[in-house]
């Protein structure tokens, strides 16, 4: 089925106006920065094939960052660096890039739907949905704006370190990647914290 407006209705309907899903990416990698974003969409409006960024291809992901950025009411990235994760752990790293993000768009949002995560140091009305990104449209929207936002973050990094194929994994502890972190060592771009980059460390 996809995601539905059924918890900014529920919003809508107590009251509330400017309501804003956010979403991140980039817990899990081994290198690169957590992205988070946050979406104000249109009451009444979706787009075809709007869902989870992980269901969707790197094309269907590219264009329906278009046509999010162009008609929504507001929108922000935040970012929290390597260096930000290390010292904070990822989680509180994440809720740093969601922070970062809220402050992106301007006008803050008055309610705040996020999936599976609540940000103790923003004073606004939160609602924390298991499986957003499945279940909602703003979160859906917030969750692809944040993908292709590192993707090409990450792409970057590629040009930067292209000994690690960052453009082809993301980051992420795919075997091709653990070869070359044994290979190559970690670069400025990975995770010290992270267990198989500090192993890599201290072996």
């Amino acid at each position: 089925m996809g995601p539905t407006d059924f918890f900014e209705t529920s919003a809508w309907a107590c009251g509330f106006r400017r309501i804003a899903g956010l979403d991140e990416a980039g817990r899990g990698p081994l290198a690169g920065p957590v992205v988070a974003a946050v979406v104000i969409l249109p009451r009444r409006w979706s787009l075809k094939v709007l869902d989870d960024s992980k269901l969707l291809s790197e094309d269907q992901r590219e264009t329906l960052f278009s046509g999010i950025t162009a008609h929504a009411l507001a929108w922000g990235i935040g970012t929290a660096s390597e260096q930000e994760i290390d010292e904070l752990n990822i989680l509180g790293a994440t809720r740093l890039a969601g922070s970062r993000a809220i402050k992106h768009l301007g006008a803050p949002p008055d309610y705040l739907i996020l999936d599976a995560l609540h940000l103790p140091t923003v004073f606004i009305h939160q609602r924390s949905v298991i499986k957003g990104d499945q279940l909602s449209i703003s979160i859906a929207a917030a969750s692809i704006l944040a993908k292709v936002s590192r993707d090409r973050i990450m792409q970057t990094y590629h040009e930067r370190f292209p000994d690690y194929d960052f453009h082809h994994h993301k980051g992420y502890p795919t075997p091709e990647h653990l070869k070359r972190l044994q290979q190559f060592g970690p670069c400025p771009a990975h995770r010290r914290s992270f267990r198989p980059v500090r192993a890599c460390l201290e072996a």
